[in-house]
């Protein structure tokens, strides 16, 4: 038999961090003693209080039928506290919220209400691979908008062509930012806001990393900003906040009616999020935050040793505000991939290249502040001990 595939699963690059895990598998079966710096996903526990929750929650019997729809009320109440306490928003937990598979699976389903074939959706380069996934996943074009150093990595709203602004139904922003760690100001927002009301767009704010900030940087919601409700929704993940990567928690808040459309189309697509998962959410979510806040102490002193030493032994990188992630200039010479081959051939160390995310990432790496301390000095002798002036590969 022949098995053909469809023309929009032709058209998808490679998933990175897919590749990025083959290569690092592929290390550690030589025998080589892996550093993992690549894929953001916490080293640490989801705190214990949480899973204790968890443990409570999966023995009720009602927890074991189909959730399906928007998620359980004390959910959507939780989370709608939590965005008035956090951000000073009003969130209506009965018809603003949908509970999330992840913020993932939300970012990539809704393009699917909204998106025609041939509509176009901007998408911020380099940036989190979903946004243009679902894109093609839909028959839309991709816009892609280049995040630059000069612009505070930033998309220039006003160099976007007007036919371009015409035809386009979604605008994908992403603050803090993965990969470059850039965060955004009330000003930026209420430009988004400005340019969607102008164009018709809707907007989707990825605030995944919102939590995730250093020096008491508290980041900004776009749902802060007058008329953001209006044009756009914020989709949230408990994933980074309370290390449940694994778990797949978040949800999608703001405008209604686009709430609507993506609740749409994911009620014909799963049957909702476990319901014991979102009971353990509550407890996330209403409990102490003190584990937030520990943690984040253990990524800024993580961020301080790594940059740190970074700087002793000449590479150039901004002090990220927000993130787990480091957004380094490659050395003199060298491309991101490049740069990347040898960390892992010659060092044994595992990161992102810039241009995996997209164009103007090249020149870049990520690399993700999950491991410990020790290994984190450890990666950076590594690096040292490279003879960057003598080219061994060049992909």
């Amino acid at each position: 038999m022949i098995i053909n595939y469809s023309e929009r699963l032709k058209k998808l690059p490679p998933y990175l961090f897919v590749e990025i895990d083959r290569k690092k598998k592929a290390a550690i079966e030589k025998g080589v003693d892996i550093i993992s710096l690549g894929v953001g996903d916490p080293d640490m526990p989801t705190p214990k209080h949480i899973v204790e929750a968890m443990k409570q929650a999966i023995k009720k019997p009602a927890h074991h039928q189909y959730p399906f729809g928007a998620g359980i009320i004390e959910f959507r109440k939780a989370i709608a506290n939590w965005y008035k306490e956090r951000f000073n928003v009003d969130i209506n937990p009965n018809n603003e919220i949908y509970s999330l598979i992840g913020s993932k699976e939300g970012i990539g389903h809704i393009h699917l209400a909204f998106i025609n074939p041939k509509d176009i959706v901007l998408v911020p380069e380099p940036g989190y691979p979903v946004y243009n996934t679902g894109t093609i996943f839909s028959d839309g074009i991709a816009y892609f908008m280049p995040l630059k150093e000069k612009n505070s990595f930033l998309p220039d709203l006003e160099s976007i062509p007007e036919k371009v602004s015409q035809k386009a139904k979604i605008i994908f922003i992403n603050y803090p930012n993965n990969p470059t760690a850039a965060t955004a100001n009330p000003d930026f927002y209420a430009r988004v806001v400005k340019y969607a009301k102008k164009y018709n767009i809707i907007v989707c704010s990825d605030a995944a990393y919102s939590e995730m900030y250093y020096d008491n940087q508290k980041p900004h919601s776009f749902l802060e900003v007058k008329g953001a409700k209006d044009v756009g929704v914020e989709f949230h993940s408990l994933s980074k906040t309370y290390n449940m990567t694994g778990w797949r928690l978040g949800w999608a808040c703001g405008n209604p009616k686009v709430i609507q459309g993506l609740g749409k189309v994911k009620d014909n697509y799963d049957s909702g999020v476990f319901s014991a998962i979102q009971e353990a959410g509550i407890c996330a979510l209403t409990s102490s935050q003190k584990c937030v806040e520990d943690m984040r102490k253990i990524y800024q002193k993580r961020r301080d040793v790594f940059i740190g030493e970074l700087g002793k032994i000449g590479w150039k990188v901004n002090k990220p505000q927000a993130t787990f992630y480091v957004w380094a200039k490659t050395p003199v010479g060298y491309s991101s991939t490049a740069t990347v081959s040898r960390l892992l051939d010659e060092a044994g160390i595992v990161c992102t290249p810039g241009n995996g995310m997209g164009p103007s990432g090249e020149g870049y790496v990520r690399f993700a502040l999950t491991v410990k301390e020790t290994r984190l000095k450890e990666a950076v002798k590594r690096i040292s001990r490279i003879n960057w002036k003598t080219k061994k590969c060049a992909l």
